[in-house]
């Protein structure tokens, strides 16, 4: 096992290992599941708005500058485009792609870290890549994979200048303007921590040149943001320059609250966020070890780099399980070096747990909570849950017969997932998959009708339908709704349901189950009788 983990080679089989599990895990996402409302619609139709306006500085959300993130991942989406003409495949593989360069950017850290231990660069890319909460997000149409990616360039920048290199500040500097591109000022939260830390992990600097050197940083970060930021706000009118320089940053600390938290929420999730390492006891026996003989520097800078963010976020009231996703690589990279320092020989507990979930997937198939979980029992689970036993079982024979553990319980991790997404596909595709809404609403704005959503709309319908023209969105106030409608009895409607069987009883232009309920878009005449008639019995039944 030391020879394995001594081996330079070793390490990079490892890497390419990881990127194999990556290709694998998009190939199946694409084949099994359309951009999922309401965020991965939503993210594509402001890039299809801008695509559309010809306008690559302000994002449109439903015809109205959108503010709340900033454009890079729209740019992304349109450099395929540009390349591979408007499709809807290369948005989801962006996140993808920018998870397999941060895999590569935290073999080459490690490896800059523990340069005397070569494994622990492919080991720590395996086990970013096949942490629960990485594959899922690395194959989602979201923006925290690629916050990550530039938290991890701008780690590189920080350990070279560290190390007296000097290029190391502009790149750090890069990193914070990139991220900030991407997903706002939140890229500071986790970059800063570790500079300020860094005599503790790093003795021997010298603090005025090190500090200088951030503050340089720092302002090339805000070039680098500024010079889309200006145009930007110039270009967007008075009310998206306020936003984005100002109402952006206070609406985030308001929306810190929208999803309250006790400052203990992310313990307790950080066993299935970081599935299956954080369940294993040999890894925090090996981390143990570590803490035994005394931090190196490289433990030091992951620690230096994980806990104040942690701690940070969970000061915060709102909170999101994605938040993390920038921590896994300090999680990954130190995980390895335990294991790679005391290599792990018992996988009986991550095993167990996988095959539980086959089990329940078994029963499941076979009708056993049919009384609980309506409509779940109808999926065909159980040959996935079978096959995700049988893997478990043989994960652990392999592993008793020499197998390296952490590689068996990272392709174990990868395949129980993988067979899980394929077997759900067919329950969760018609909820989620709102293309034939989205091509009926074109259809009716081909005609010349306007199309009103009788909610708040997120702009779900704009890029699958490949819509022209964004939908009118009416007011909260039921009767200021019925007043419109009533003057104009042109348009038609898209109303949504808490219950699917009301489908039954609407005349519509087309109608489908959406998100536990349904959506159906009907004549303005219709939806005013739902809004109105019969003593508001209807209107009690829409959403």
């Amino acid at each position: 096992m030391n020879q394995f983990w001594d081996s330079e080679a070793s390490g990079r089989r490892l890497l390419w290992l990881s990127w194999l599990v990556l290709a694998v895990l998009a190939a199946v996402v694409l084949l099994t599941r359309t951009l999922t409302p309401i965020d991965e619609t939503r993210y594509v139709g402001a890039a299809w708005e801008m695509w559309l306006r010809g306008d690559f500085l302000v994002p449109f959300k439903n015809g109205e500058p959108y503010s709340h993130k900033p454009p890079f991942f729209f740019w992304m989406f349109h450099v395929g485009w540009a390349l591979f003409g408007i499709n809807e495949w290369w948005p989801r593989l962006v996140a993808p792609l920018f998870s397999a360069g941060a895999s590569g950017l935290v073999f080459l850290l490690a490896r800059r870290l523990w340069p005397q231990q070569p494994a622990t660069a492919g080991l720590s890319a395996l086990m970013l890549t096949t942490s629960l909460w990485w594959m899922l997000f690395s194959t989602t149409t979201m923006f925290d994979v690629l916050l990550a990616f530039w938290v991890l360039v701008g780690m590189h920048g920080v350990l070279a200048a560290a190390d007296g290199r000097r290029w190391g500040f502009a790149g750090l500097g890069v990193a914070i303007g990139m991220g900030a591109l991407t997903k706002g000022p939140v890229i500071l939260l986790h970059l800063l921590p570790i500079t300020l830390l860094a005599p503790w992990w790093n003795p021997g600097l010298t603090r005025r040149r090190w500090f200088g050197g951030v503050v340089l940083a720092l302002l090339l970060g805000a070039v680098i943001a500024l010079a889309w930021a200006i145009p930007a706000g110039l270009s967007g009118g008075k009310a998206y320059r306020n936003a984005i320089f100002w109402g952006q940053t206070a609406n985030r600390m308001v929306a810190s609250f929208a999803h309250k938290q006790p400052i203990w929420w992310y313990l307790p999730m950080l066993p299935l966020l970081l599935f299956p390492w954080f369940v294993w006891p040999d890894l925090w026996r090996a981390l143990a070890g570590l803490k035994r003989e005394g931090l190196d520097r490289g433990a030091r800078f992951c620690l230096a780099w994980l806990l104040p963010v942690l701690i940070a976020f969970s000061l915060v009231s709102g909170k999101q399980q994605h938040y993390l996703i920038p921590l896994f690589p300090a999680f990954a990279m130190l995980a390895a070096r335990g294991l790679v320092a005391r290599p792990a020989r018992r996988v009986v507990l991550p095993v167990l747990l996988v095959a539980l979930l086959g089990v329940l997937l078994a029963l499941a198939g076979a009708g056993v909570f049919r009384a609980r979980l309506d409509g779940l029992a109808a999926l065909p689970l159980v040959w996935p849950g079978v096959l995700i036993c049988v893997a478990a079982l043989v994960a652990w024979q392999a592993v008793r017969r020499g197998c390296q553990p952490s590689v068996a319980l990272a392709l174990l991790s990868a395949l129980a997932l993988s067979l899980t997404l394929i077997s759900a596909q067919p329950a969760i595709e018609p909820l989620y998959d709102i293309k034939p809404m989205a091509q009926a609403i074109r259809k009716v704005q081909q005609q010349g009708a306007t199309v009103v959503n009788l909610q708040g709309y997120h702009a779900q319908y704009q890029f699958l339908g490949r819509l022209e023209a964004p939908l009118v969105e009416l007011g909260d106030d039921p009767a200021q709704q019925l007043a419109w409608l009533k003057g104009h009895p042109d348009a038609y409607v898209v109303v949504y349901f808490r219950d699917a069987h009301v489908l039954n009883t609407i005349p519509a232009l087309h109608q489908q189950i959406y998100r536990g309920g349904a959506v159906a878009l009907v004549s303005a005449q219709e939806a005013a009788t739902l809004l109105g008639a019969e003593g508001g019995q209807r209107h009690a039944m829409m959403r």
